[in-house]
């Protein structure tokens, strides 16, 4: 349920009606909206007294929250969620610029990784991704550097001021990938990985949630309420395609979740045309159709030299192309009323 407090309530009146709730079995979630303050109230309401909890003092009223994903919901927060990538200020939703996230699939050493942020930075991206950690389906393939590429990554940060987005795999890894990353992705294979969503949702660095390969959008927004129930509000979405009987892509990159979420929750959403398509060759009219259709920003694989590229070789473009890239996504963005 949310309980909305009403215009002027006091912050004694929210803290006692957030104790109240809590005291009720019920886990809280205050959200500061434009016109209101509301407390998000989850969990099993068999024994909740809503009549004793709306005579509160400072209450307005309550209203019962019908989709499953309980504060992900536009019910909740009617309004878009904007969230910072980095302490430097860049964010991402709620009608900010398009953010740019780009970098290589892995780092592969610290040369080509530090070519590769400096070129990212050049042609306006806001963001470098690029994996430490890396699942891969066979286990003989290049699994990524581990701690060392995370310093890497905060090397690149440091010359470029780049926020560093990064691929967390296990619950016992987060609080190394978060002393390093400004951003923990959470690769579509873990989007159901419910303890690992908890355990990103207990730390405070905003969580990129990918869709996983065969979701739903319910099952999609379900994973991101467990980053949030867990107490970690800042979760953005990502779309990177999903398993269908097509064979011509890697993916089938579906666009029409972008308005289809943003209708139905807040949370930002980014779209990955990368892992979308699997082909390099579609990267480009994929990236630009995802602005159109109204995506926060891009999540798109960078390389300096992607032929010899030790993941992902087929899916990448160079440093050239991706200036290209991003030079007619800014016009494609002004045609749409909006920027990079």
């Amino acid at each position: 349920m949310i309980v909305v407090m009403a215009p002027g309530s006091t912050a004694q009146q929210l803290e006692h009606v957030v104790h109240t709730v809590e005291q009720m079995g019920l886990t809280t979630h205050v959200i500061h909206g434009t016109n209101r303050v509301v407390v998000a109230a989850v969990g099993d309401k068999r024994m909740v007294d809503k009549e004793a909890v709306e005579t509160l003092p400072g209450v307005e009223r309550i209203v019962p929250i019908l989709a499953p994903y309980k504060v992900a919901s536009r019910e909740v927060k009617p309004e878009d969620t904007a969230i910072a990538l980095s302490p430097a200020g860049v964010r991402v939703g709620a009608g900010q610029k398009i953010a740019v996230i780009a970098g290589p699939c892995s780092v592969e050493d610290r040369h080509s990784l530090l070519d590769t942020a400096r070129a990212v930075q050049e042609a306006g991206g806001v963001g470098l991704r690029a994996g430490a950690f890396k699942p891969r389906t066979s286990p003989y393939s290049f699994q990524g550097l581990g701690e060392l590429g995370l310093e890497y990554l905060a090397e690149a940060r440091a010359q470029t001021g780049l926020a560093i987005v990064t691929e967390v795999l296990t619950v016992s890894h987060v609080p190394l990938v978060a002393s390093y990353a400004d951003v923990l992705q959470v690769g579509a294979r873990n989007m159901q990985n419910f303890m690992l969503l908890k355990a990103v949702g207990e730390q405070s660095k905003p969580v990129l949630l990918k869709r996983g390969m065969s979701a739903t959008l319910e099952e999609f927004l379900l994973a991101a309420e467990y980053v949030i129930n867990a107490g970690n509000p800042n979760v953005i979405l990502c779309e990177r395609g999903i398993r269908t009987f097509e064979d011509y892509c890697r993916n089938t990159l579906a666009l029409t979740v972008v308005p289809a979420i943003k209708r139905v929750s807040h949370l930002p959403v980014i779209v990955d045309p990368t892992h979308g398509t699997g082909h390099a060759y579609l990267v480009e009219p994929m990236s630009l159709a995802a602005i159109a259709a109204g995506a926060d920003g891009l999540l798109i694989e960078v390389h300096p030299d992607p032929e010899h590229a030790l993941t992902d070789a087929a899916q990448q473009i160079d440093l050239s192309h991706f200036r290209r890239i991003m030079e007619r996504l800014a016009r494609v963005a002004a045609a749409v009323d909006r920027a990079l």
